[in-house]
């Protein structure tokens, strides 16, 4: 392997222990973690709350065009649906975190 021309350092990338970037270092991953803790809370309110703790409730109503009922749904499949929703809302919000600190990877968008 070689070395990078200024000794081992990459000169593009500043460090994130330089002084000028702690900062921002700690607000991108402050701003990471509340994305992620507002997004499980999100997911929990949903698996838990609609699938474990309103489903009697819930099964009153059926889903549309379907014999299922509402807390069934959401019990087995309407969960794992929000989930995979989320994931995507967290690549946009982390996209655009990224796009903000100047940290993205620069691909086409």
């Amino acid at each position: 392997m070689t070395e990078p021309p200024s000794g081992g350092a990459v000169p593009d990338r500043p460090s994130v222990t330089d002084p000028e970037q702690v900062a921002p270092h700690a607000e991108y991953w402050r701003r990471n973690i509340r994305y992620v803790g507002v997004l499980l809370a999100i997911w929990f309110g949903v698996s838990y709350g609609f699938g474990i703790l309103l489903a009697e409730p819930l099964n009153a109503f059926h889903l549309p065009g379907t014999s299922f009922p509402l807390g069934f749904w959401f019990a087995q499949q309407g969960a794992i649906y929000v989930f995979v929703v989320l994931i995507f809302v967290y690549v946009r919000l982390m996209n655009s975190l990224d796009r903000e600190f100047a940290v993205d990877e620069g691909g086409d968008r």
